[in-house]
């Protein structure tokens, strides 16, 4: 089974998370911020893993350490159900629309962090969700995932269609670099030998 739990409890949050790379798309997402876990189904949904999320953070503060601790925390989930990465693709890219929108992801299991950010929203907040967050939360993923991933808003008039699109093509992007590449057998994709 390519699933892991990984709890993280700091003073700022306290966040459960369970990941599955082999579901079939089942979210039970209870962060606390509601934009966040509209996003986070749609990793679930296109990504096509099973993903719960329990969070508690001081959310009279603001969003910010509820949605980077998630970040963090699914961070660590995928890198430990992916384990050494044999025979998965390890690469994985997506082009999604959403209307007017259309964004490009592009993920490598690399085993070093790196996120190539390029999103200019058209605005500041979508409900009370502060947009400089998506970028929080997916530096925190990265990170802890030891993954590179380039995001690139290509093009959108509405912020919430902008996210939604990258959202939904980190899901297609990540369905694709994990998933099991037939020809690889059980081997490493890397001539290094380990990722």
């Amino acid at each position: 089974m390519r699933s892991a739990e990984v709890t993280r409890h700091t003073a700022e949050t306290r966040i459960r998370a369970r990941l599955d790379l082999d579901g079939t798309g089942v979210a039970s997402l209870a962060s606390g911020v509601p934009f966040l876990d509209h996003m986070l189904d749609q990793i679930a949904r296109h990504g096509l893993v099973d993903l719960e999320i329990e969070a508690t953070g001081d959310l009279h503060i603001d969003a910010h350490h509820t949605v980077e601790d998630v970040g963090i925390t699914l961070g660590q989930a995928l890198a430990k159900s992916i384990g050494d990465k044999r025979g998965v693709r390890r690469y994985g890219h997506a082009y999604v629309p959403l209307d007017e929108a259309l964004s490009r992801v592009v993920v490598d299991f690399s085993g070093r962090p790196g996120l190539s950010w390029h999103v200019q929203f058209t605005r500041a907040m979508i409900g009370q969700f502060d947009v400089d967050l998506a970028r929080e939360f997916f530096q925190g993923l990265v990170n802890h995932a030891q993954i590179t991933v380039h995001i690139d808003n290509l093009r959108g008039d509405n912020a919430h269609h902008q996210c939604e699109t990258i959202f939904k093509a980190f899901g297609r992007a990540l369905r694709m670099a994990v998933e099991p590449d037939p020809r690889a057998g059980n081997a490493i994709p890397s001539t290094k030998g380990s990722l």
